[in-house]
């Protein structure tokens, strides 16, 4: 037969290692593991004793090994809620061609590379355009090293509302969308370390400083992708890491997705396909950037100035076009 102190440990035990089980479950396990020595009785004032909840007297004087609040006999403590939050893609109800640019980084920004892709998207009767990612650079509110005479935040504010408005102008009646890239987040962080008790007004939004309203522009947070019929559009800084600059950008998407996609983020223009074992096709796609491609943090890299057009079929089908802007202007596919 077990000893009165050998029984309190099983049940001391027994109430660490499940302390949201019902008592009586826990009562009766007590009875089978001390072969009977005690009885159920007995057994659920041990184990009441051991949660604190065995009367007042036991409460004050004795110190609990699993305190919990006193329950009903026979309640369940049910699972608790989720805070999480439905994580849905962004979808982009357009057919025909669908222009897509991103990496702009204004206010440093190439002129020459924007003015040759807006041209050459001008003329392809567009659908719908996607700003995916890095439109604003934010230079001013990076957590990186800055220069002090480069600080001027009301003024990079000033210039993407100014490209926002300029698209519009040169895309007037079609949906746009603006996905948020790496460089747009640093705004939302900014406000978080800074304003956080108005940071969740939505006066403080991207989209209200941008004017977005004014230009029936959409916003598209929570590093959700885009979808064009079938293709998911990511920026690129959303995927697994991993893969510091792989070779070939496409190729390193397809390794993280498993999947076909398309991003910018990189600054490089590339074209990946393949096939699993049931043949099925996939592909990947990386989109070169607009933006200066010699700024003060990378002045050697393998950058260069792109776009492309993504044309949506019936029931999701797409067929991607990607281009090259050479250093003249001029636009050649990839």
């Amino acid at each position: 037969m077990a000893g009165a102190d050998a029984i309190t440990e099983m049940a001391r035990r027994l109430c660490r290692a499940h302390p949201d089980a019902p008592s009586r479950t826990l009562a009766r396990r007590l009875v089978r593991e001390c072969n009977n020595a005690i009885t159920l009785r007995q057994a659920t004032l041990r184990i009441a004793r051991q949660f604190g909840v065995q009367g007042k007297h036991a409460r004050k004087n004795v110190k609990a090994v699993a305190p919990r609040p006193k329950r009903k006999a026979g309640e369940v403590i049910a699972i608790p809620k989720s805070m999480a939050e439905a994580w849905t893609p962004h979808v982009m109800k357009v057919l025909g061609p669908v222009g897509i640019i991103s990496d702009v980084h204004v206010p440093y920004h190439s002129e020459i590379a924007v003015a040759a892709a807006i041209g050459f998207l001008k003329e392809q009767n567009l659908s719908g355009l996607l700003l995916n990612g890095d439109i604003a650079d934010f230079y001013a509110i990076s957590r990186y090293m800055k220069d002090p005479t480069q600080r001027d935040f009301k003024g990079e504010l000033e210039a993407v509302r100014a490209f926002v408005a300029y698209v519009r102008q040169e895309f007037p009646g079609i949906p746009i969308a603006y996905k948020l890239g790496n460089h747009e987040e640093r705004w939302t962080h900014w406000l978080w370390q800074h304003a956080a008790e108005i940071s969740d007004d939505p006066r403080m939004s991207l989209g209200a400083w941008l004017d977005f309203d004014k230009h029936n522009i959409t916003l598209v947070e929570d590093q959700r992708p885009v979808m064009l019929g079938k293709l998911p559009v990511f920026h690129g800084h959303e995927l697994p890491r991993g893969m510091a600059a792989p070779v070939n950008v496409a190729r390193g998407v397809w390794m993280r997705m498993k999947g076909t996609g398309l991003v910018g983020h990189h600054h490089r223009t590339s074209n990946h396909a393949e096939s699993d074992w049931r043949h099925t096709e996939t592909a990947n796609w990386s989109v070169g950037c607009l933006c200066d491609l010699t700024p003060e943090y990378s002045r050697v890299n393998a950058w260069n100035w792109g776009f492309a057009v993504c044309t949506v079929h019936e029931r999701g089908a797409f067929d991607v076009h990607n281009y090259r802007v050479m250093g003249d202007g001029t636009v050649r596919s990839a």
